[in-house]
C-alpha cells in the first residue's frame, strides 16, 4: 500500500463525508423512513472522536454500495492528502479559457503528451528559441564588428 492509513485521521474523514452527504440531501444509512435516517444521524453527530464506533456505525447503518463509494471517496482524499506532503507531487492548478485549453488539448493529443508534458514543452521550445535568437545577434554583431 503506498499511502499510509491512519486510523483516526481516516475515521473524522469519514464521519465530516457522511455529515456533508446527509446536508447535501443524500440518504446515507439504509432505511427510506425519514425519522428512522434522522434518528441514525444524530447518533452519528455524537460519535465524532470515536474511530471504533464510527466504523460499528458504517458497517450496521449503511449498504455495501454506499460503502463502497465512500471508500472511493476517502481513498482519494488520502492520496490528496499524502501527495500534498511533498510540493513535487502536490497539485497545481491553473485557470484558462476555453479556446487556450482547446488549443493546448489538440496540440497535446496531436503529440501524443498530457497537458502538462506538453507545457514543459511548449516552454523548452521557447526557451531554446531565446537562446538561438541570442546567438545569431550576437552572430550579426561579430560578423559586422569583422565587415568594418
Amino acid at each position: 500500500m503506498r499511502y499510509q492509513k491512519l486510523e483516526v485521521q481516516e475515521a473524522n474523514w469519514k464521519w465530516k463525508y457522511l455529515l456533508k452527504k446527509y446536508r447535501e440531501g443524500e440518504n446515507v444509512t439504509k432505511y427510506d423512513e425519514t425519522s428512522l435516517i434522522e434518528l441514525k444521524i444524530q447518533l452519528l453527530t455524537t460519535l465524532q472522536n470515536s474511530p471504533e464506533e464510527i466504523e460499528q456505525w458504517i458497517k450496521k447503518e449503511m449498504t455495501s454500495d454506499q460503502r463502497r463509494r465512500m471508500r472511493q471517496s476517502i481513498r482519494a482524499r488520502r492520496k490528496r492528502f499524502f501527495n500534498a506532503e511533498k510540493q513535487s507531487t502536490r497539485k497545481k492548478s491553473i485557470d484558462l479559457d476555453y479556446s487556450s485549453w482547446l488549443r493546448l488539448s489538440k496540440l497535446a493529443t496531436k503529440m501524443e503528451m498530457t497537458l502538462s508534458e506538453t507545457i514543459h514543452y511548449l516552454a523548452d521550445e521557447y526557451e531554446n528559441k531565446q537562446i538561438y535568437a541570442e546567438q545569431v545577434d550576437k552572430m550579426k554583431e561579430n560578423l559586422k564588428a569583422l565587415l568594418k
